[in-house]
């Protein structure tokens, strides 16, 4: 047995993971206490990856039209319909869509290849979807893209402003860093600015819930509020910014009652944040998705920026703007130029092309940037963009639009999509899928949000034919003839070059430089320990935390820019808001995580969150079935009922597709709008109907192959130990059951079986079937006109592993002396709500009581929001019992 440290695969937080391996299989998983991100901490996702490394779901062999073709073949069509598209329609008929996902190693080659050497920018990637209005802004303050910000200013600082970021839930290892830091020093002030109260509000000293996208306004009150009551650091602004006179005009009008009117907040709440950001002495600005997927997020991050500068919070310990970033390589694929207005090393098209072009020997230089993300797949539509290859990401359910975006794919000549699952909605419109290699197969580096690159080791061997994704790029660009411009045989040869690169006559004058990384050998860079940039190799580093900025004179910009409400799109007719995010135990499009059981028992079936008034105003009870709908499409989803919702806003999660859910893709809902700097969409804004749907009967099925997408008004899948589990909704009997219709989904789910089980009640509406094989159950069917008459989720799913023959019993839907667990609360431990109160009940009245008991909270501590509101709410009980007795109600 061997143990190996690599990094996690998930969110930009960058944990380290130690991996235990035997027989080419990872055994087990935990935290890397060595490493300076999490030191040994881990979340529910990054402690279950061993269990993502099977085979099911898995892409283990190049396709062409759905037929096994072997590797060379398989690239020998990409090149020449590269090449044959580029001689026909020019380098702009072609383009690149990268991902988050890839290695520093895998995003080089791929911008090399499409920039230098096919001469097109047409290369981009699903960062722009989380990040990129954060890039503008910095690049627009600071010059450079340079987060000048670590993990260690969210614990030194006296005040944490996290807006627009449920860290809770998307970067729970950091949020428990924020927590201890916080117990540490109970002197320290949390504000969160969120129109939901999020679990993140769980740490919060002061809450503000303004009107969505209304954080432009707020940011420039505050620039205001620090200008009239004399807070502004006057010597920094002297000594390292320009542009602040015209700021801080630009922000005149946003008095306390202007901010107040725009964002809902009252001025006594504005205030007293107002107050509190200019009398601490150590600040940081935390935020995420909440301000950079706007319409104008560039401008918001901005505005933020702009309120570090003029106090001065911003290069010493404890201070400054920090954008976290959503995925695992963000920020590696920034430097290496990934985005379709970059070069690599942080160089741009305007100042460094020739200085690229001699460094790379490239024939075919790009001159000007490429589509951004949404352009390109709207250029595609248009019929301009003819070949395009898509790696380890998934427009056709990310991107806004998605209508627009399938149709492209659709039309697009060409379609490459390489990736490590074969059952993605885009892989449905591939015309050739290339097998890539997965976390704990792939070799390389990241770099995580506080600007830590580390490896990612390859752990196992690939499953099947899967190859890296820098592989099979440098094999098709020796195919088009540059082979000595693409020699690598393997990723610490990449790393290398990149390393180069980024000190190639630089002399200080660049943020990114790591060139004192450029002379490992394979040995060094197989044991290459998390590294900051930057790290040059000659000099000592400059930028944000010596006064250095990289604009022409040196200075960080004030950037004014008047801040404005998001619009709704004018053909529609929908009266609430509707906001998009993450899920606690989810990522991104569930490739991943929807393959593993315990992450899917959080919140299993696919629903929309609203607020109970607004509930009660549509007639809509909870658990039932709603329509989500505008001019651009149609959600069906399960109505969750939350007082934390603000009155007339939704809340939608972004993670389910059409592998998981009927009518559950939102990004069909959100319209194609972008940021004018950036190209980020505002993804978080759009405006919606609701109204209720009428059911006949509900189902739930268990079985151990997977249910082909029903037609039927609603289904939601997820996988369990063992096989699948599946709510369905119909409205198509008047008043009954069809069983017709259930009949015909088990045909695609069953295989031939020995014995049925039955029961039919028609009168009642009440229909159950058992599938027997081999003396185990194979499938089970439960279907009533009441949702609440279906058997408890886990006793179903606990069918797929008795031991003991089936029998009649089992219609029952309940043993005699089963106990359930109820909805999970903690999935690090698998504990169930229900689990929880009954140790509530007897006496576990604290968190470290329950921890002792059941374990929960224990773990990655992202659950120990919701367990502090189960023992609030024993504790209201409690208080509430006399109360009742006395009224004579007991």
């Amino acid at each position: 047995m061997t143990n190996c440290n690599t990094t996690c695969p998930y969110c930009g937080v960058g944990c380290g993971v130690s991996a235990e391996v035997e027989n080419d299989r990872v055994i087990a998983i935990s935290g890397d206490r060595s490493h300076p991100a999490n030191f040994g901490r881990l979340c529910v996702k990054g402690s279950s990856l061993a269990e993502t490394l099977v085979e099911d779901g898995r892409l283990l062999h190049p396709l062409l039209g759905g037929e096994r073709l072997a590797w060379d073949p398989a690239l020998d069509l990409v090149a020449d319909q590269l090449r044959s598209t580029v001689a026909r329609y020019g380098p702009e008929s072609v383009a690149f869509y990268l991902s988050g996902q890839l290695l520093t190693e895998d995003y080089y080659v791929a911008n090399k290849l499409m920039k230098g050497f096919l001469g097109s920018a047409n290369v981009d990637t699903n960062s722009r979807l989380c990040m990129s209005s954060a890039v503008s802004g910095y690049q627009r303050a600071f010059g450079a893209d340079h987060v000048p910000c670590s993990y260690e200013d969210l614990e030194h600082c006296d005040l944490l402003v996290m807006v627009g970021s449920n860290a809770a839930w998307t970067h729970p290892v950091l949020y428990q860093r924020i927590a201890e830091s916080k117990q540490r020093n109970p002197a320290k002030r949390i504000v969160v600015i969120d129109p939901r109260r999020t679990a993140s509000c769980d740490l919060a000293d002061l809450h503000l819930a303004p009107r969505a996208g209304s954080d432009g306004f707020l940011f420039a009150g505050l620039l205001n509020y620090l200008q009239r009551h004399g807070l502004v650091d006057r010597d920094y602004v002297a000594a390292h910014t320009e542009g602040f006179d015209a700021a801080v005009q630009q922000a005149a009008p946003q008095t306390p009652a202007a901010v107040s009117r725009a964002s809902g907040l009252s001025v006594d709440e504005l205030e007293q944040f107002y107050r509190l950001f200019g009398e601490s002495d150590r600040v940081v600005t935390f935020y995420s998705q909440g301000i950079n997927q706007s319409a104008t997020g560039t401008d918001k991050c901005n505005a933020i920026i702009n309120c570090h500068l003029a106090t001065g919070k911003l290069g010493r310990p404890g201070c400054g703007p920090f954008s976290i970033t959503g995925q695992p390589n963000a920020m590696g694929g920034r430097e290496v130029g990934g985005l379709a207005n970059q070069l690599a090393a942080h160089m741009n098209f305007d100042r460094h092309l020739e200085l690229v072009r001699r460094f790379w020997q490239a024939p075919a230089m790009a001159s000007r940037p490429g589509h951004k993300a949404v352009e390109l797949f709207q250029a595609m539509d248009r019929g301009e963009i003819r070949f395009v290859w898509i790696m380890a990401t998934n427009p056709a359910v990310s991107l806004p639009d998605t209508a627009q975006v399938r149709r492209a794919l659709q039309r697009c000549e060409f379609v490459v999509v390489s990736d490590c699952v074969h059952d993605t909605d885009t892989a449905a419109f591939a015309d050739l899928l290339l097998p890539a290699c997965g976390w704990g197969e792939k070799d390389g580096t990241v770099t995580n949000s506080e600007r830590c690159i580390s490896r990612q080791r390859a752990l196992v061997p690939p499953l099947g034919e899967a190859r890296p994704d820098w592989w099979m790029v440098t094999q098709v660009a020796r195919r088009l003839g540059f082979a000595d411009q693409f020699p690598y045989e393997g990723a610490a040869e990449i790393f290398s070059e990149h390393a180069r690169l980024s000190g190639f006559e630089n002399d200080g004058q660049r943020d990114f430089d790591i060139s004192a990384l450029a002379d490992l050998d394979r040995e060094q860079y197989d044991r290459l320990a998390p590294s900051y940039w930057p790290c040059p190799a000659a000099g000592a580093p400059v930028g944000p935390a010596q006064g250095h900025f990289f604009t022409p004179t040196g200075r960080a910009r004030f950037v004014s820019a008047a801040p404005a409400l998001p619009e709704p799109a004018s053909s529609d007719r929908a009266p609430l808001q509707l906001n998009t995010g993450r899920l606690r135990d989810q990522w991104h499009s569930m490739t991943r995580t929807g393959r593993v059981p315990k992450l899917m028992r959080h919140r299993d079936f696919f629903s929309i969150s609203l607020n109970p008034a607004d509930a009660a105003a549509l007639g809509i009870e909870a658990d039932s079935l709603v329509a989500v709908e505008n001019s651009r499409g149609r959600l069906t989803a399960l109505a969750q009922l939350d007082s934390g919702q603000p009155a007339g806003q939704l809340f939608c999660p972004i993670h389910w597709n059409d592998q998981f859910a009927g009518a559950a893709c939102v990004s069909q809902l959100i319209p194609a709008l972008t940021d004018p700097v950036s190209g980020q969409p505002q993804s978080k804004y759009t405006t919606v109907a609701l109204r209720p749907l009428a059911t006949t009967s509900w189902a739930l099925l268990v079985s151990r192959n997977r249910l082909p997408p029903p037609r039927l008004p609603y289904w939601s899948s997820l996988r369990l130990t063992g096989g699948y589990l599946t709510l369905l909704a119909d409205n198509s009997s008047e008043g009954g059951t069809d069983t017709a219709a259930y009949r015909h989904l088990l045909a695609a789910v069953a295989r031939e079986t020995d014995a049925e089980l039955q029961y039919h009640d028609s009168a009642g509406g009440d229909f159950r079937l058992i599938g027997v094989r081999k003396q185990r159950v194979e499938y089970a069917l439960f279907a009533n006109r009441r949702r609440d008459h279906l058997p408890d989720r886990d006793w179903l799913q606990s069918l797929l592993a008795r031991e003991q023959p089936p029998d009649y019993r089992l219609l029952r839907g309940v043993d005699a002396d089963g106990e359930t667990t109820g909805p999970t609360i903690c999935s690090c431990w698998e504990v169930g709500e229900k689990q929880i109160n009954q140790a509530i009940a007897n006496g576990a009245r604290s968190l470290e009581s329950l921890g002792a008991q059941l374990h929960c909270g224990t773990g990655c501590g992202s659950c120990v929001p919701e367990l502090k509101a189960l023992l609030q709410a024993a504790a209201d009980s409690d208080q509430a019992v006399p109360l009742v007795a006395r009224a004579g109600l007991q």
